[in-house]
């Protein structure tokens, strides 16, 4: 399983039924083993749960972090129904304060989960989780900066002349900043992933779905000044083909870019705005559409959506800052009555 979650011996603490549900969602559906690594933690809480209530207990009168779901078996899960489900979500909800998004997810490993028991392994004869609608989530428009911010990002990188990585840095801040790429797209980057000429990268997206993603001037300009010190045997010693390095000369960890972000977001006086690795990715996407040469469709390409009405939400963004731009008049605050004319 993936370490970035999950050690092996995490992994064989899981009855067989759900190591044997997780193989299946990995190698035959293909999702990424993140997403696979979130969905057997959220199925360890929920039968954490199930074994409390089972007893007769609360969550709260157990050491619950600590209980182990090794002795689940097909019983127990056939004894699941959708009310149990729902009761499990409210305390996700109530009290570990869980957020309609974390609640949503829990219920899509639930949902994937049983799924795989019903229809694709016919261990269970009924579904439980069919008739259970997704926790509605309050639409948020998503936070990212402006041009002049992220001129200011570029440039604290450029002024950071004694750093060692200051190339590697900028390649990555750039990347995010000019192609909307995901971190977990970045880090798995290789040098093969890009052409000689530089115009493009393959990237690896959610589901393990490749993409191609094209290059603008900026991002090739980047590219090629870090290549110069990666392909240096003065600089580097390593056969590892992986695109970005750690100073220990392996593959760049997800930890890692998000440290040098916030460390650079931090000198450039933008650490108070709430921004991380992902708002970089809603910045590119924004700023993109925001130009109005890029239709909502081609946006849906370049961030690998599946969905359009993933993609939506960037309209919105640009229809507030109209909102707000009209508002900002300065007459939009003088109120002057017209004079009404008796009549005679």
């Amino acid at each position: 399983m993936s370490v970035l979650t999950l050690s092996n011996d995490e992994f064989k603490t899981f009855p067989p039924i759900i190591r044997e549900y997780a193989s299946y969602v990995a190698a035959i559906k293909g999702n990424s083993e993140r997403t696979v690594c979130e969905y057997l933690l959220d199925l360890r809480t929920f039968f954490r749960f199930y074994l409390v209530k089972k007893e007769g207990k609360e969550p709260s009168d157990t050491d619950f972090e600590k209980i182990s779901i090794s002795g689940i078996t097909l019983e127990d899960i056939k004894q699941v129904d959708s009310q149990f489900i729902v009761d499990f979500l409210m305390y996700a909800g109530f009290q570990r304060k869980n957020s309609t998004t974390t609640r949503m997810r829990k219920l899509s490993a639930l949902k994937s989960f049983y799924k795989f028991l019903h229809s694709k392994r016919h261990y269970i004869d009924k579904n439980p989780t069919l008739d259970i609608d997704a926790p509605k989530k309050a639409q948020t428009l998503p936070k990212y900066m402006n041009v002049d911010e992220a001129v200011r990002l570029l440039e604290a990188v450029k002024a950071d002349t004694e750093s060692k990585t200051q190339d590697r840095d900028f390649a990555i801040i750039t990347l995010f900043l000019n192609t909307g790429m995901r971190l977990s797209e970045l880090v798995g980057l290789n040098i093969q992933s890009f052409p000689s000429d530089l115009e493009k990268v393959t990237v690896l997206g959610k589901g393990n779905k490749q993409r191609v993603v094209y290059l603008n001037a900026a991002a090739r300009s980047a590219v090629k000044a870090y290549l110069r010190t990666r392909l240096d045997p003065r600089y580097v010693r390593t056969s590892d083909s992986a695109m970005f390095l750690s100073r220990r000369q392996t593959r760049i960890s997800t930890k890692t870019v998000q440290w040098i972000i916030y460390k650079y977001l931090e000198r450039a006086g933008l650490s108070s705005k709430g921004l991380s690795v992902h708002k970089l990715r809603h910045t590119a996407a924004t700023l993109m559409y925001q130009s109005g040469k890029v239709d909502i469709r081609v946006l849906k390409d370049i961030l690998g959506h599946e969905q359009l009405n993933t993609t939506q939400i960037y309209t919105h963004v640009v229809s507030r800052n109209i909102e707000d731009a009209v508002d900002s008049n300065p007459l939009s605050d003088i109120k002057i009555s017209p004079q009404i004319k008796e009549k005679k």
